[in-house]
Protein backbone atom coordinates (compact mmCIF):
# COMPACT_ATOMS: atom_id res chain seq x y z
CA UNK A 1 0.00 0.00 0.00
CA UNK A 2 1.32 3.19 -1.06
CA UNK A 3 2.81 6.03 1.66
CA UNK A 4 -0.05 8.98 2.12
CA UNK A 5 0.74 11.45 4.78
CA UNK A 6 -1.34 11.97 7.80
CA UNK A 7 -2.25 15.72 6.81
CA UNK A 8 -3.67 14.34 3.40
CA UNK A 9 -5.09 11.40 5.04
CA UNK A 10 -7.13 13.03 7.55
CA UNK A 11 -8.02 15.86 5.13
CA UNK A 12 -11.46 17.52 5.50
CA UNK A 13 -13.98 16.35 3.47
CA UNK A 14 -16.94 18.55 4.33
CA UNK A 15 -17.25 22.31 5.45
CA UNK A 16 -18.01 21.06 8.83
CA UNK A 17 -14.62 19.85 9.11
CA UNK A 18 -12.55 22.57 8.24
CA UNK A 19 -10.87 23.93 11.43
CA UNK A 20 -10.90 27.67 11.56
CA UNK A 21 -11.71 30.46 9.31
CA UNK A 22 -14.82 30.61 10.58
CA UNK A 23 -14.86 34.40 9.58
CA UNK A 24 -15.16 32.91 5.56
CA UNK A 25 -16.86 29.36 6.04
CA UNK A 26 -18.91 29.70 9.20
CA UNK A 27 -22.62 29.38 9.24
CA UNK A 28 -24.15 32.13 7.10
CA UNK A 29 -20.62 33.62 5.92
CA UNK A 30 -20.23 35.04 2.19
CA UNK A 31 -17.71 32.02 0.89
CA UNK A 32 -19.84 29.09 2.72
CA UNK A 33 -23.33 30.68 0.89
CA UNK A 34 -21.26 30.60 -2.67
CA UNK A 35 -20.19 27.44 -2.01
CA UNK A 36 -23.60 25.51 -0.79
CA UNK A 37 -25.14 27.58 -3.81
CA UNK A 38 -22.74 25.55 -6.56
CA UNK A 39 -22.38 28.26 -8.27
CA UNK A 40 -18.99 29.26 -8.05
CA UNK A 41 -17.19 32.39 -9.62
CA UNK A 42 -13.28 32.38 -9.78
CA UNK A 43 -12.17 32.46 -6.76
CA UNK A 44 -8.12 33.33 -5.38
CA UNK A 45 -7.36 32.13 -1.57
CA UNK A 46 -4.96 34.39 -0.09
CA UNK A 47 -2.94 33.09 3.28
CA UNK A 48 -0.56 31.26 4.76
CA UNK A 49 0.34 27.57 4.26
CA UNK A 50 -1.71 24.67 6.14
CA UNK A 51 -5.00 26.79 6.65
CA UNK A 52 -7.04 24.96 4.57
CA UNK A 53 -7.07 26.91 0.83
CA UNK A 54 -6.37 23.22 -0.86
CA UNK A 55 -8.62 21.62 1.28
CA UNK A 56 -11.47 24.09 0.31
CA UNK A 57 -11.13 23.95 -3.04
CA UNK A 58 -10.72 20.12 -3.17
CA UNK A 59 -14.72 20.13 -1.31
CA UNK A 60 -15.63 22.93 -3.86
CA UNK A 61 -14.60 20.30 -6.84
CA UNK A 62 -17.09 17.25 -4.89
CA UNK A 63 -19.84 19.69 -4.66
CA UNK A 64 -20.10 21.19 -8.25
CA UNK A 65 -19.37 17.63 -9.83
CA UNK A 66 -16.44 19.37 -12.05
CA UNK A 67 -13.11 17.90 -12.90
CA UNK A 68 -10.37 18.87 -10.42
CA UNK A 69 -7.24 19.70 -12.31
CA UNK A 70 -4.76 20.90 -10.19
CA UNK A 71 -1.63 22.95 -11.60
CA UNK A 72 1.21 24.33 -8.82
CA UNK A 73 2.82 27.43 -10.40
CA UNK A 74 6.22 26.84 -9.42
CA UNK A 75 6.84 24.20 -11.70
CA UNK A 76 3.55 24.41 -13.92
CA UNK A 77 3.89 25.84 -17.44
CA UNK A 78 1.60 27.38 -20.52
CA UNK A 79 1.37 23.97 -22.05
CA UNK A 80 0.58 22.37 -19.08
CA UNK A 81 -2.30 25.18 -19.07
CA UNK A 82 -3.57 24.77 -22.03
CA UNK A 83 -3.74 20.86 -21.73
CA UNK A 84 -6.17 21.75 -19.07
CA UNK A 85 -8.10 23.67 -21.30
CA UNK A 86 -8.12 21.35 -24.26
CA UNK A 87 -10.10 18.86 -21.41
CA UNK A 88 -13.28 21.08 -21.75
CA UNK A 89 -16.09 20.19 -23.34
CA UNK A 90 -14.75 15.76 -23.80
CA UNK A 91 -15.18 13.05 -22.23
CA UNK A 92 -12.61 13.97 -19.84
CA UNK A 93 -14.36 16.74 -18.77
CA UNK A 94 -17.95 17.29 -19.77
CA UNK A 95 -19.20 19.37 -17.29
CA UNK A 96 -16.48 21.55 -17.35
CA UNK A 97 -13.06 22.14 -15.36
CA UNK A 98 -12.21 23.60 -12.24
CA UNK A 99 -7.97 24.61 -12.43
CA UNK A 100 -6.93 25.00 -8.74
CA UNK A 101 -3.74 26.80 -9.41
CA UNK A 102 -1.50 26.70 -6.53
CA UNK A 103 1.15 29.33 -5.59
CA UNK A 104 -0.33 31.34 -8.36
CA UNK A 105 2.40 34.40 -7.87
CA UNK A 106 5.13 32.34 -9.83
CA UNK A 107 3.43 32.80 -12.71
CA UNK A 108 4.52 35.58 -14.52
CA UNK A 109 2.08 38.02 -16.42
CA UNK A 110 2.09 36.20 -19.73
CA UNK A 111 1.36 33.15 -17.83
CA UNK A 112 -1.74 34.54 -16.38
CA UNK A 113 -2.83 36.42 -18.94
CA UNK A 114 -3.79 33.33 -20.49
CA UNK A 115 -5.60 32.25 -18.11
CA UNK A 116 -8.41 35.24 -19.02
CA UNK A 117 -9.99 33.72 -21.92
CA UNK A 118 -10.81 30.83 -20.58
CA UNK A 119 -11.97 31.79 -16.90
CA UNK A 120 -13.85 34.43 -18.90
CA UNK A 121 -15.83 31.93 -20.82
CA UNK A 122 -16.82 30.16 -17.80
CA UNK A 123 -15.54 27.01 -18.73
CA UNK A 124 -12.80 26.76 -16.60
CA UNK A 125 -13.47 27.73 -13.17
CA UNK A 126 -10.17 29.19 -11.89
CA UNK A 127 -9.32 28.88 -7.84
CA UNK A 128 -6.22 30.12 -7.37
CA UNK A 129 -3.82 30.08 -4.40
CA UNK A 130 -0.97 32.27 -3.01
CA UNK A 131 0.75 32.64 0.20
CA UNK A 132 1.09 36.59 -0.54
CA UNK A 133 -0.60 39.43 -1.16
CA UNK A 134 -2.72 38.73 -4.25
CA UNK A 135 -2.51 42.78 -4.64
CA UNK A 136 1.07 42.52 -5.20
CA UNK A 137 1.40 39.42 -7.29
CA UNK A 138 -1.38 38.71 -9.05
CA UNK A 139 -2.07 40.37 -12.51
CA UNK A 140 -4.80 43.16 -12.46
CA UNK A 141 -7.23 41.65 -14.84
CA UNK A 142 -6.95 38.60 -12.84
CA UNK A 143 -8.36 40.20 -10.00
CA UNK A 144 -10.73 41.82 -11.60
CA UNK A 145 -12.70 38.90 -12.62
CA UNK A 146 -12.16 37.16 -9.28
CA UNK A 147 -13.39 37.09 -5.76
CA UNK A 148 -10.75 37.01 -2.93
CA UNK A 149 -10.93 35.28 0.33
CA UNK A 150 -8.22 35.49 3.36
CA UNK A 151 -7.64 32.66 5.06
CA UNK A 152 -5.90 33.30 8.32
CA UNK A 153 -3.54 31.42 10.76
CA UNK A 154 -5.32 28.76 12.57
CA UNK A 155 -4.98 29.78 16.47
CA UNK A 156 -4.17 27.02 18.92
CA UNK A 157 -7.75 26.33 19.96
CA UNK A 158 -8.60 25.75 16.27
CA UNK A 159 -5.76 23.48 15.69
CA UNK A 160 -6.69 21.40 19.14
CA UNK A 161 -9.00 19.39 17.72
CA UNK A 162 -7.26 18.61 14.29
CA UNK A 163 -4.15 17.09 16.77
CA UNK A 164 -6.24 14.91 18.57
CA UNK A 165 -7.50 13.52 15.84
CA UNK A 166 -4.16 12.98 14.37
CA UNK A 167 -3.10 11.10 17.06
CA UNK A 168 -5.97 8.91 17.19
CA UNK A 169 -5.62 8.13 12.86
CA UNK A 170 -1.88 7.32 13.93
CA UNK A 171 -2.95 4.71 16.63
CA UNK A 172 -5.38 3.10 13.99
CA UNK A 173 -2.60 3.25 11.56
CA UNK A 174 0.02 1.65 13.68
CA UNK A 175 -1.99 -0.74 15.61
CA UNK A 176 -1.06 1.15 18.88
CA UNK A 177 -2.33 3.29 21.70
CA UNK A 178 -0.64 6.25 21.85
CA UNK A 179 0.44 7.37 25.36
CA UNK A 180 1.19 11.53 25.73
CA UNK A 181 2.92 13.59 28.47
CA UNK A 182 0.37 15.96 29.71
CA UNK A 183 0.33 18.83 27.66
CA UNK A 184 1.93 17.75 24.46
CA UNK A 185 -1.19 17.76 22.14
CA UNK A 186 -1.25 21.50 23.65
CA UNK A 187 1.82 22.16 23.16
CA UNK A 188 1.97 21.25 19.52
CA UNK A 189 -1.18 22.70 18.61
CA UNK A 190 0.73 26.43 19.59
CA UNK A 191 3.88 25.68 18.61
CA UNK A 192 3.52 24.61 14.83
CA UNK A 193 2.47 28.80 13.60
CA UNK A 194 -1.01 28.28 12.86
CA UNK A 195 -0.23 25.24 10.04
CA UNK A 196 -2.28 22.06 10.37
CA UNK A 197 -0.05 20.56 8.05
CA UNK A 198 3.00 21.28 10.12
CA UNK A 199 1.22 20.12 13.37
CA UNK A 200 0.07 17.13 11.38
CA UNK A 201 3.69 16.23 10.29
CA UNK A 202 4.66 16.69 13.90
CA UNK A 203 2.46 14.25 14.77
CA UNK A 204 3.62 11.76 12.38
CA UNK A 205 6.93 12.43 13.29
CA UNK A 206 6.00 11.65 16.91
CA UNK A 207 3.96 8.71 16.69
CA UNK A 208 6.57 6.84 14.15
CA UNK A 209 9.60 7.31 16.39
CA UNK A 210 7.62 6.88 19.72
CA UNK A 211 8.99 3.94 21.58
CA UNK A 212 7.43 1.23 22.20
CA UNK A 213 6.18 -1.04 24.49
CA UNK A 214 3.28 -3.89 24.25
CA UNK A 215 0.68 -1.80 22.15
CA UNK A 216 1.47 1.33 23.54
CA UNK A 217 3.87 4.31 22.29
CA UNK A 218 4.87 6.48 24.06
CA UNK A 219 5.49 10.45 23.10
CA UNK A 220 7.02 12.87 25.39
CA UNK A 221 7.22 16.12 25.64
CA UNK A 222 10.61 16.89 25.00
CA UNK A 223 10.26 14.99 21.83
CA UNK A 224 7.31 17.12 21.10
CA UNK A 225 9.17 19.94 21.31
CA UNK A 226 12.36 19.18 19.58
CA UNK A 227 9.65 18.05 16.55
CA UNK A 228 7.93 21.27 16.70
CA UNK A 229 11.15 23.65 17.00
CA UNK A 230 11.00 27.00 15.22
CA UNK A 231 7.76 25.71 13.60
CA UNK A 232 5.75 28.30 14.86
CA UNK A 233 8.24 30.82 12.83
CA UNK A 234 6.58 31.96 9.18
CA UNK A 235 9.49 33.75 7.80
CA UNK A 236 10.17 34.67 3.99
CA UNK A 237 12.69 37.05 3.38
CA UNK A 238 10.87 37.71 0.10
CA UNK A 239 7.43 37.82 1.20
CA UNK A 240 5.13 39.25 3.03
CA UNK A 241 6.27 37.86 6.84
CA UNK A 242 9.24 39.76 6.04
CA UNK A 243 7.50 43.00 5.54
CA UNK A 244 4.83 42.22 7.74
CA UNK A 245 7.74 41.37 11.05
CA UNK A 246 9.31 44.84 10.22
CA UNK A 247 6.55 46.84 10.15
CA UNK A 248 5.45 45.80 13.50
CA UNK A 249 8.77 46.17 14.93
CA UNK A 250 8.24 49.82 13.72
CA UNK A 251 5.48 50.31 15.04
CA UNK A 252 5.78 48.96 18.52
CA UNK A 253 8.75 51.45 18.52
CA UNK A 254 6.68 54.22 17.73
CA UNK A 255 4.11 53.11 19.77
CA UNK A 256 6.33 53.04 23.25
CA UNK A 257 5.70 49.10 23.70
CA UNK A 258 9.21 47.92 24.54
CA UNK A 259 7.67 44.29 24.84
CA UNK A 260 6.07 43.78 21.67
CA UNK A 261 9.28 45.56 20.58
CA UNK A 262 11.20 42.62 21.37
CA UNK A 263 8.82 40.50 20.60
CA UNK A 264 8.98 41.56 16.89
CA UNK A 265 13.24 41.78 17.26
CA UNK A 266 13.26 38.52 18.36
CA UNK A 267 11.53 37.13 15.40
CA UNK A 268 13.68 38.60 13.33
CA UNK A 269 16.30 37.15 15.31
CA UNK A 270 15.11 33.73 15.46
CA UNK A 271 14.99 34.20 11.63
CA UNK A 272 18.43 35.01 11.51
CA UNK A 273 17.77 38.57 10.02
CA UNK A 274 20.23 41.10 11.57
CA UNK A 275 20.31 43.36 8.55
CA UNK A 276 16.42 44.21 8.87
CA UNK A 277 16.52 44.23 12.17
CA UNK A 278 19.12 46.67 12.15
CA UNK A 279 17.62 49.02 9.22
CA UNK A 280 14.37 49.51 11.33
CA UNK A 281 16.53 50.78 14.59
CA UNK A 282 18.58 52.81 13.20
CA UNK A 283 15.74 54.35 10.65
CA UNK A 284 12.87 54.77 14.10
CA UNK A 285 15.69 56.83 15.71
CA UNK A 286 15.84 59.36 13.53
CA UNK A 287 12.09 58.54 11.84
CA UNK A 288 10.40 58.14 15.73
CA UNK A 289 12.61 59.61 18.31
CA UNK A 290 14.09 62.88 16.13
CA UNK A 291 14.28 65.79 17.84
CA UNK A 292 13.07 64.89 20.91
CA UNK A 293 15.95 62.81 22.19
CA UNK A 294 18.72 63.45 18.94
CA UNK A 295 21.59 61.57 21.07
CA UNK A 296 19.22 58.08 20.11
CA UNK A 297 21.15 58.36 16.72
CA UNK A 298 24.53 57.56 17.90
CA UNK A 299 23.66 55.32 20.63
CA UNK A 300 21.47 53.18 18.46
CA UNK A 301 24.17 53.39 15.88
CA UNK A 302 26.60 52.25 18.27
CA UNK A 303 24.43 49.04 19.30
CA UNK A 304 24.11 48.02 16.09
CA UNK A 305 27.92 48.30 15.33
CA UNK A 306 28.32 46.14 18.12
CA UNK A 307 25.84 43.55 16.40
CA UNK A 308 27.76 43.38 13.55
CA UNK A 309 31.13 42.90 15.21
CA UNK A 310 29.86 40.01 17.84
CA UNK A 311 27.11 38.42 15.47
CA UNK A 312 24.26 36.29 16.28
CA UNK A 313 23.76 34.97 19.26
CA UNK A 314 25.77 37.55 21.46
CA UNK A 315 24.25 40.28 18.79
CA UNK A 316 20.95 39.46 20.10
CA UNK A 317 22.28 42.01 23.71
CA UNK A 318 22.85 45.63 21.84
CA UNK A 319 19.93 45.13 19.63
CA UNK A 320 17.81 44.55 22.52
CA UNK A 321 19.90 47.24 24.43
CA UNK A 322 18.76 49.89 21.14
CA UNK A 323 15.12 48.87 20.88
CA UNK A 324 14.40 49.50 24.63
CA UNK A 325 16.09 52.54 24.60
CA UNK A 326 13.98 53.39 21.59
CA UNK A 327 10.61 52.28 22.91
CA UNK A 328 11.11 54.27 25.83
CA UNK A 329 12.51 57.05 24.88
CA UNK A 330 10.25 60.82 24.02
CA UNK A 331 8.98 60.65 20.49
CA UNK A 332 8.63 63.85 17.30
CA UNK A 333 7.99 63.13 14.12
CA UNK A 334 9.02 66.66 13.39
CA UNK A 335 11.86 65.66 11.17
CA UNK A 336 9.53 63.26 8.97
CA UNK A 337 7.36 65.98 8.73
CA UNK A 338 10.00 68.58 8.03
CA UNK A 339 12.36 66.58 5.02
CA UNK A 340 8.39 65.72 3.95
CA UNK A 341 7.54 68.88 3.39
CA UNK A 342 10.57 70.40 1.73
CA UNK A 343 10.31 67.22 -0.57
CA UNK A 344 7.45 67.92 -1.60
CA UNK A 345 8.26 71.73 -2.59
CA UNK A 346 10.95 70.74 -4.66
CA UNK A 347 9.11 67.47 -6.37
CA UNK A 348 6.47 70.16 -7.31
CA UNK A 349 9.31 72.21 -9.20
CA UNK A 350 9.34 75.23 -6.37
CA UNK A 351 13.36 75.68 -6.21
CA UNK A 352 14.44 79.07 -8.11
CA UNK A 353 17.64 80.85 -8.10
CA UNK A 354 20.27 80.29 -4.81
CA UNK A 355 19.85 83.47 -3.21
CA UNK A 356 22.96 86.01 -4.37
CA UNK A 357 24.61 86.51 -1.07
CA UNK A 358 24.39 82.46 -0.63
CA UNK A 359 26.52 81.72 -3.65
CA UNK A 360 29.56 80.46 -3.89
CA UNK A 361 32.61 82.97 -3.62
CA UNK A 362 34.59 81.87 -6.73
CA UNK A 363 31.62 83.71 -8.59
CA UNK A 364 33.12 86.54 -7.34
CA UNK A 365 36.15 86.26 -9.33
CA UNK A 366 34.72 85.82 -12.80
CA UNK A 367 34.00 89.04 -13.50
CA UNK A 368 30.29 89.15 -11.35
CA UNK A 369 29.38 91.88 -8.72
CA UNK A 370 32.15 91.14 -6.20
CA UNK A 371 30.23 92.52 -3.30
CA UNK A 372 27.55 89.35 -2.51
CA UNK A 373 25.94 90.96 0.15
CA UNK A 374 26.20 87.84 2.73
CA UNK A 375 26.02 88.58 6.45
CA UNK A 376 28.51 86.36 8.51
CA UNK A 377 26.66 85.17 11.83
CA UNK A 378 29.63 84.82 13.94
CA UNK A 379 29.67 88.60 13.68
CA UNK A 380 26.62 89.23 15.50
CA UNK A 381 25.10 88.97 18.93
CA UNK A 382 23.77 85.24 19.56
CA UNK A 383 25.97 83.92 16.65
CA UNK A 384 22.92 85.22 14.27
CA UNK A 385 21.65 87.93 11.95
CA UNK A 386 18.45 87.77 10.16
CA UNK A 387 19.19 87.43 6.22
CA UNK A 388 16.99 85.22 3.81
CA UNK A 389 18.24 81.69 2.48
CA UNK A 390 15.65 79.79 0.56
CA UNK A 391 15.28 80.90 -2.71
CA UNK A 392 12.56 83.92 -3.41
CA UNK A 393 10.04 81.76 -4.80
CA UNK A 394 10.07 79.98 -1.15
CA UNK A 395 10.94 83.21 1.19
CA UNK A 396 8.90 82.95 4.54
CA UNK A 397 8.11 79.09 3.90
CA UNK A 398 7.84 76.88 6.92
CA UNK A 399 9.05 72.91 7.04
CA UNK A 400 10.26 72.39 10.34
CA UNK A 401 8.01 72.73 13.15
CA UNK A 402 9.54 72.22 17.32
CA UNK A 403 7.68 69.19 18.69
CA UNK A 404 5.64 69.73 22.16
CA UNK A 405 8.60 67.72 23.65
CA UNK A 406 10.87 69.13 26.36
CA UNK A 407 13.79 69.10 24.09
CA UNK A 408 12.77 70.62 21.37
CA UNK A 409 10.70 73.37 23.28
CA UNK A 410 14.13 74.22 24.83
CA UNK A 411 15.66 74.69 21.76
CA UNK A 412 13.02 77.00 20.57
CA UNK A 413 12.71 79.05 23.48
CA UNK A 414 16.84 79.87 22.87
CA UNK A 415 16.11 80.74 19.48
CA UNK A 416 12.59 82.92 20.24
CA UNK A 417 14.96 85.05 22.45
CA UNK A 418 18.06 84.97 20.05
CA UNK A 419 15.61 86.42 17.49
CA UNK A 420 13.43 88.41 19.80
CA UNK A 421 10.31 86.56 19.01
CA UNK A 422 9.93 84.85 22.68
Amino acid sequence: MAYRPLADEIRPETLDEVVGQKHILGEGSLLRRIIEGGSIPNLIFYGPSGTGKTTVANIIAKRTNRTLRRLNATNASLSDVKDVIAEVGTLLAPDGVLLYLDEIQYFNKKQQQSLLEVIESGDVTLIASTTENPYFYVYNAVLSRSSIFEFKPLTPEDLLPAVERGFSKMEERLGAKAKLEEGVAEHLSAACGGDCRKAMNAVELLMSAAPRKGKTLTVTMADAQAAAQKSAMRYDREGDDHYDIASALMKSLRGSDPDAALHYLARLLEAGDLITAIRRLLCSASEDVGMAYPQAVSIVKACCDNALQLGLPEAQLPLAQAAILLATAPKSNSVVEAIGKARADVQEGKTGEYPRHLQNVHADTAGMERDQGYLYPHMFPGHWVKQQYLPDILSGAEYYVFGDNKNEQAAKAYWDKIKGEG
